[in-house]
């Protein structure tokens, strides 16, 4: 199915559209001030070593020292190099990859960081491996966090679109995502295209999940954009000082090169010329196919007008999406999974309820997997769809659905209906979901999404003042509440605040507070 992708930049934030047949499928955000570390390389000096605790402080140049723990530093190095004691002698280099580090299939992070299950000479103590004044090269495996620094490693990996290229390993591993039948070929592929019969070339590579389909030219074209992107970083290690970023982690821009582009995509098309030509550099040099199809959009209109993009972000963040049939969807996120509710709505326009039923599941299904992508829905997602008597009906959702879901870039994985007409399915997280990223939690409701009603509120500050009645002695009580609260005590509930006026026996004045919500209350003692 033929694909456009749509770029919105600004000097804030970028937006990146993925169109099919009309209809937007996916939308990606990056804004410049809330750009993450993760990926990036530093060549790091380390400022203080704490062997009680196995691990150090290193500075890469940010506000506050990184963290690196002796489980992140490279296995092999502990074993050839002992941090020597003479300080003028030569750093501990980050580049190593001995036969003895191996890495398993599918322990890297499919973005690149490095979460290695490594098999290593036995660990030496830190002390024994690093120390103060020394340059090492290090990556970001986690953002700061409040007070805490970046937590680092000096494990590399480098992410590719198709594979994860390990500098200092040599191993070649495949994702555990892939089935264990295709698992020896492609990695018997990847050897072969990776490693020339001199064997001058080094370094290992995790062929992501994406690749499982892959041919033989996309997997040389990401070979040879891994290594030329390496042997950028060594030789940048080579000129700048220590506590410098080496390499940073590709832009939305970028990545959308990288990731989103396939042989059904159209055109790349983008609305600032100056980005427009540094992509068109960019490509150029590590992707030549992809530069053909990038575009200059000039025209009146913002791009985002062209599909309602807009239009289409907006209703991702509603419960409710309407079905052209008059049914609906209702989409509720919680930290622990997403539900999806499947209703007929106002749909009658089939023969009987078994039809109608069905249509709707059947549109239902479609919508989903659509949502799934463009709101980037992930972990556990459960489907309730309307009950069908027939199985075969059933099974016709459920293979619509699947059908559906494999148009999905991102891994999912689907069950059969439960005994209680439930869909299970997985959809792998990729990043944060476009809800998060564009909203917060309301401060009226704190996230429950209602509010206790006026007349409850009112009867909280009644029991409220009984109790600081029964502690205090003050000359009066004075509540500050919204306006809404007010107005009930001044009108119908104004009996029952006197009542209770007249059995503390103080007087109770009223304060509109137009800032608070309407469960926010305070109970002033004069």
């Amino acid at each position: 199915m033929s694909q456009d992708i749509l770029i919105n930049w600004a000097p804030q934030e970028t937006r990146v559209a993925v169109v099919e047949q009309g209809a937007v499928q996916e939308v990606h955000l990056e804004r410049t001030l809330e750009r993450g570390l993760v990926g990036n390389i530093y060549l790091g000096k380390i400022s203080r070593v704490l062997p009680g605790m196995q691990s150090a402080f290193i500075d890469i140049g940010l506000d506050r020292a990184a963290f690196l723990h002796v489980a992140d530093l490279m296995p092999n190095i502990a074993a050839k190099h002992a941090a020597p004691r003479d300080r003028n002698q030569a750093p501990v280099s980050a580049e190593g990859g001995g036969d003895n580090v191996r890495a398993e299939g599918g322990a890297h992070g499919e973005n690149g960081s490095s979460n290695r299950v490594l098999t290593p000479n036995p660990v030496l103590p830190i002390e024994r491996q690093i120390f103060e004044g020394q340059a090492l090269m290090v990556q970001v495996l986690k953002d700061p966090i409040g007070t805490k620094g970046a937590r680092l490693t000096a494990q590399i990996s480098i992410a590719g679109r198709l594979l994860v290229f390990l500098p200092q390993d040599n191993h070649i591993g495949v994702s555990q995502k892939i089935p264990p039948t295709q698992r020896e070929a492609l990695r018997q592929r990847v050897l072969g295209l990776a490693v020339p019969q001199d064997g001058s070339a080094t370094g290992g590579f995790i062929l992501r999940t994406n690749a499982e389909d892959a041919s033989d030219e996309e997997l040389r074209e990401d070979i040879s954009y891994l290594r030329k992107t390496w042997q950028r970083i060594k030789e940048a290690a080579t000129r700048q000082p220590a506590a410098t970023l080496l390499h940073e982690d590709l832009n939305l821009m970028q990545r959308v090169l990288r990731d989103l582009v396939s042989a059904q995509t159209q055109s790349i098309r983008i609305d600032s010329r100056e980005q427009f030509g540094l992509l068109q550099t960019f490509a150029a040099e590590f992707m030549p196919d992809t530069a053909k199809k990038l575009q200059l959009y000039t025209g009146e209109r913002p791009i985002f007008d062209l599909f309602n993009i807009d239009e289409d972000i907006a209703r991702a963040l509603s419960r409710r999406v309407d079905l052209k049939s008059g049914g609906y969807l209702v989409i509720d996120q919680t930290e622990a999974l997403t539900t999806v509710d499947v209703n007929t709505g106002g749909f009658v326009g089939a023969r009987n309820f078994d039809d109608t039923v069905f249509r709707t599941n059947l549109e239902a299904a479609q919508t989903i997997a659509r949502q799934l992508r463009l709101r980037n829905l992930g972990g556990i997602v459960i489907v309730d769809f309307i009950d069908m008597v027939r199985e075969d009906h059933r099974d016709a959702v459920l293979t619509e659905f699947r059908k559906q879901l494999a148009r999905d870039r991102v891994k999912t994985m689907t069950g059969g209906f439960s005994q209680l007409g439930l869909v299970e399915m997985t959809r792998k997280r990729t990043r944060e979901s476009l809800a998060h990223m564009l909203s917060e939690v309301c401060p009226a409701c704190s996230g429950k999404g209602v509010v206790k009603t006026a007349r409850s509120v009112c009867y909280d500050i009644l029991r409220e003042i009984l109790r600081e009645a029964r502690a205090f002695n003050p000359r009066e009580f004075r509540v500050v509440a919204s306006a809404k609260v007010v107005e009930l005590f001044l009108d119908e509930e104004s009996q029952h605040l006197a009542g209770l006026s007249d059995f503390i026996g103080k007087p109770i004045s009223l304060q509109s507070e137009s800032s608070m919500t309407q469960e926010q209350y305070d109970i002033v003692l004069l």
